[in-house]
This record gives structure tokens, sequence and C-alpha cells, in this order.
């Protein structure tokens, strides 16, 4: 029989004796809630959940959202008033000594919330880690859900070519880009899309302006479609006409960091490693100093979960997590290029989930 994931979850509670995930209202709402429930809809502002040390989920919601509870895991505890939700939680959460909550999200008020209920001698203690390691290894409809979404986005990327021509913007680009990925089955963008002309290219996280593309500029476009709330990551690096000889360079440079970074992926490699051989390819040319982030990053219901694939990470890879792989070099005043894609570790190696030609494009228009 298949464990559920807050079944997986308890496996690895340390030193806990339940989790609790306290939604508030937005931004304090935790992806935590919709990856335990396996729900694809609701708000459930204010709602909780609950894992039990033995693996059982209770969930706590109000009246609004008892239908959209009622279609995913758990046992669900409908509230009318804030009493009911305090009673409810206190019985099962009886004799539990340590509760754990995620510190990346709570909210301060939803964990002084919970003491005004409690036993004064119970704990909370941060369970950020046992999150962490629990949602980073995907299950098989979790991949299958980030596979569509990197295949809607892996669409629009093929587009790009077409779409681009001297004068257009970046906003207009964005947008047509969101526009796309929703029309294609997208249930939403997996972050604000990124599109960047020219010298704005050199900045890793530009936000589209009115600047309109010219002859000889870089056009770097960073995005990713949500399919039932999981996460799609891409980059693609193209050219307006002929570009400056050094992005020409640069340009093959990042190709050749990416695969050797992709080559050292597999189950129990050090994500460091990863890191250090595209790192280590960039620096031994004239673009020494110019990858200026990490390789990559964890993937999933948040577009940035921690699995953090930098020169510092202490993270070894799993099969079943997904990451982006993304090297880049930015030239400041000229342009930066970078290649991403999301990849699925795999026990022997990995698996592209996003599709696109890797070789330089150059539009002509």
């Amino acid at each position: 029989m298949k464990q559920t994931r807050a079944e997986r979850m308890a496996l690895n509670f340390d030193g806990i004796d339940a989790l609790v995930i306290a939604n508030a209202s937005e931004p304090f709402l935790d992806s935590t809630y919709w990856y335990l429930t396996g729900c694809t809809s609701g708000t459930f502002e204010s709602a909780r959940a609950v894992v039990t040390a033995g693996g059982e989920l209770h969930t706590f919601v109000s009246i609004l959202e008892e239908e959209s509870a009622k279609e995913g895991e758990g046992i669900v505890h409908v509230y009318h008033k804030d009493d009911e939700r305090k009673e409810a939680m206190k019985e099962v959460l009886k004799g539990c000594g340590r509760i754990g909550v995620n510190y990346g999200s709570a909210a301060y008020g939803s964990v002084m919330w919970m003491k005004s209920f409690l036993d004064d001698d119970v704990q909370f203690v941060d369970a950020s880690r046992t999150i962490a390691e629990t949602v980073a290894v995907k299950d098989e409809r979790e991949i299958v859900s980030i596979s569509k979404a990197c295949a809607i986005t892996s669409k629009v990327a093929q587009n790009l070519p077409d779409m681009i021509s001297e004068g257009c913007s970046e906003r207009e680009i964005a947008s047509e880009m969101d526009i796309r990925m929703l029309r294609l089955g997208g249930s939403g963008v997996a972050f604000d899309t990124i599109a960047a002309f020219g010298a704005y290219s050199s900045q890793p996280h530009h936000m589209p302006c009115d600047y309109r593309l010219k002859k000889g500029d870089t056009a770097l476009f960073d995005f990713g479609s949500k399919y039932e709330m999981y996460c799609a990551d891409l980059t693609r690096t193209i050219f307006l006409g002929d570009p400056d000889d050094r992005l020409k360079r640069a340009y093959e440079v990042v190709k050749r960091a990416q695969e050797a970074g992709l080559a050292q992926i597999r189950e129990g490699a050090s994500a460091e490693s990863v890191d250090a051989a595209a790192r280590e390819l960039i620096d031994s040319t004239e673009f020494k100093g110019l990858f200026i982030h990490s390789f990559g990053h964890g993937i999933g219901m948040d577009i940035h979960q921690p699995i953090y694939v930098s020169p510092r990470s202490k993270n070894i890879l799993k099969a079943g997590n997904v990451i982006s792989a993304e090297p880049g070099i930015y030239i400041p005043g000229l342009g930066g290029i970078r290649i991403e894609d999301t990849v699925l570790v795999t026990e022997d190696g990995y698996r592209l989930l996003t599709e696109y030609d890797h070789e330089m494009t150059a539009v002509d228009q």
C-alpha cells in the first residue's frame, strides 16, 4: 500500500510530536497545506493542517471551504466559529508536547493563536527542515503535474523566435507569453515572467519595462507555467540580428557549462559538485567571475524549494528531486546569457522536463 504524503512527512519528524501547517491570509499561505491534502483549488485562508506522529492528517477549514477540502486527503474538521476550531485542534493535539511549525511561512499571529488555547508547557519548534526533506522528493503524481507545466512552458519557448521583432517591447512580449501559457492549459504563471532585452539582460532578475528590441540585442526570457499548482522554470536566450562577438562566445560557454553540470547529476551526487563543474568551466574562460548566481534550486509547488545547487550547498541529490539547471554569464552594459531547464534527478542520471533547442538562435526580423 502506498504511503500518503502525511505518512512520509511523519517519517521525517525529528523530535516533534505533531506538525501544524497554519495558513493565515495572503501572503501567509503555505504550499505545504496543498501538498499534504492534494487539493488543487480552494483559498484555505485561516485553514490549519495537522500531521500526527502516526502519519494521520487532519484539516480544519471554514464552511466556505468544506467541499473543496473533502476533495482532498485527510480527516476534515469544519468549523463555523473560532471556538469550534480551537476545540477540535486541542483534541487532535492532546498529549503533544513539541509541535513543529514552518518557520519559513507561519505568521507570528498564528503561533500566538495556538498558544492561546494549548497548555502552557507546549513548545513550538522549527519543522522547516522536516518539511523541506519531505517535499524535495517528488511522487509520481507530482512529476506528472510538473511535466505538464514544463510541456506548456516549452511550447511557448519554441514560439519565441516568431514572437519577437524589432521594436517590440519587453512588456508586450512578457504579457503575450503569459496569455499563451494560460491558453495552453496552464493554471497560472510560476513567477513573474522575465523578458530582458539588450543591456537589461545582464540583470538576472530584471522586470519587463518599455524598452524596445533593437538589432544586435540579446533577448532573455525566464518564465514558467503552473499546472495543478506545480511549477516549471525555463530560460531561453536568443538574439535579434547579429550580436556582439563576446555574446556569441558567452552563449557557447554557457551551453557547455550547463552540459558540464548536467553530467554530474545523479542520485547520491553532491549538489555542490554540480555547481562546481559548471563554474569551473566558465571560470576557465575569458568570462571568469561573471557567473554570479548558483547553478540551480529545487522546484515544486513553490518556484524555489530548499535544494540549493550552489558552491556552499550541503544537499545530496536524491532520485525524485526536481531542480533547475541555469548557468549564466552577465556582462554589465552589454547583455547576459542564461540557459535553463527543469530537471528530474534519477537513480543513474537525470531527465530534462523542459524541451527547446539549445543551439544559439538569431532571429532576422
